[in-house]
């Protein structure tokens, strides 16, 4: 007689209970939240902006988005909190005419946004209202007249185009006298940048000392991230209800406008 080959059998398992099944998906979901928190704190960070030092750039009641694996991860970056390292993880120093976010060297618990004008090595002067890198005048062009809040007084002002030395432009706001027209020659330490506000007489920035409530020199260490783009926009004083109630108050034109 010939054999036959014995079909293999197959041992049954028991179905998953209920309560097994249910804490699976609760596993699940709480594992896929605590990776998309964790990647969007490790990729960028949304703030408000509560001012118009960086206007005509950035307008009071914008909501921007500061990527922070632009510049690498530092103490004031890192996915979540704030920790206790010096140096940078990835370090990728930011280029001249950024927009950055960065914790305040004063009070690390403010946050401030600024544009990047200096960089380590750099001189920095304003003379007659003109900005001066390395000795250098920096060009601008004028575009035409604005009006801007001064003081909480509207004062007439000029809006300009300024090219940075590496040809990076940008929109700036100048009214014809302001309080920082005139100062002496600030030399940018090693591992620091030199922060300053579009709206340039209306912006406490690295002009301004520390012990005059302005920004100083601002550490490699505190920079958070970079900003391109403004995620949405709603009138100053306004809330989410206010826009519901009220659509006028929502900024349609700053949805995801890019700013450089």
């Amino acid at each position: 007689m010939s054999e036959r080959e014995m079909p293999e059998q197959t041992t049954a398992k028991p179905a998953p209970s209920r309560l097994r099944r249910i804490f699976d998906e609760i596993k699940g979901l709480v594992l896929t939240g605590a990776i998309m928190l964790f990647a969007g704190t490790a990729i960028g960070q949304p703030f408000i902006v509560p001012s118009g030092s960086m206007e005509p750039t950035l307008m009071i009641g914008d909501e921007i988005a500061a990527a922070k694996y632009s510049y690498g991860y530092g103490r004031y970056s890192a996915p979540i909190g704030v920790i206790p390292i010096h140096g940078r993880l990835l370090d990728h120093p930011p280029e001249r005419g950024d927009i950055v976010v960065f914790a305040l060297p004063r009070d690390p618990r403010q946050t401030y946004v600024k544009r990047v004008i200096g960089l380590p090595g750099d001189k920095i002067q304003m003379r007659g209202g003109q900005l001066y890198i390395n000795g250098t005048q920096v060009p601008r062009t004028p575009v035409g007249p604005v009006r801007v809040a001064l003081g909480g007084v509207m004062v007439p002002a000029m809006k300009y185009v300024e090219t940075l030395p590496n040809g990076r432009t940008h929109d700036i706001i100048k009214v014809s006298e302001g309080p920082l027209d005139d100062t002496g020659v600030f030399t940018v330490p090693a591992n620091n940048y030199f922060m300053m506000g579009d709206n340039r007489d209306n912006s406490l920035d690295s002009r301004v000392s520390p012990d005059e409530g302005g920004v100083g020199f601002v550490p490699a260490d505190n920079l958070i991230g970079r900003v391109s783009r403004v995620l949405f926009s709603i009138t100053p004083f306004s809330n989410w209800l206010d826009v519901v109630t009220d659509p006028i108050d929502l900024r349609v034109s700053r949805l995801f406008h890019r700013v450089q």
